[in-house]
């Protein structure tokens, strides 16, 4: 009878330390989760990157990348990110429009965080379009 008890026993315990062992799960870190553009000008370069690493134990598959609106365009890897490896999700805002900025990427993966929310801010100027009161002090400084 002791014999069972311990014969169940231990096998109970290596059946839970099998359990304690650490469960494969990717991770993902974003250096930043919020890029500003700053002001800039019409017809700019309004590509951006947003870069990451996996500090998971497992691959990193990200699934898809989402954008509020179609002027803003993200890019994916196509690949899994491994373990300690890192990636770029890559944003390109239309800069023809001229208005500030204000968009929320979402990032969908097999992440612990299954989706993460990335933000782009700024502001787009028409450098040729000045406005009335530009012009106002313009005219009051040279006179």
């Amino acid at each position: 009878m002791m014999k069972n008890l311990i014969a169940i026993l231990f096998v109970g315990l290596i059946s839970f330390g099998s359990f304690a062992q650490e469960k494969k799960v990717a991770k993902i870190e974003f250096k930043t989760t919020v890029i500003d553009y700053g002001t800039i000008e019409k017809g700019s370069n309004g590509v951006r990157t947003f870069e990451f690493t996996n500090t998971g134990n497992a691959p990193l598959v990200i699934s898809n990348v989402k954008s509020t609106c179609g002027c803003t365009v993200p890019k994916k890897p196509k690949d899994p990110i491994m373990p300690g490896e890192s990636g770029e999700i890559e944003v390109k805002y239309d800069t023809k429009r001229v208005n500030p900025i204000r968009k929320t990427i979402t990032v969908f993966s097999n992440a612990e965080t299954p989706t993460v929310a990335l933000k782009i801010k700024g502001l787009v100027i028409d450098p040729d379009k000045t406005s009335v009161l530009d012009k106002k002090e313009k005219s009051m400084i040279e006179q």
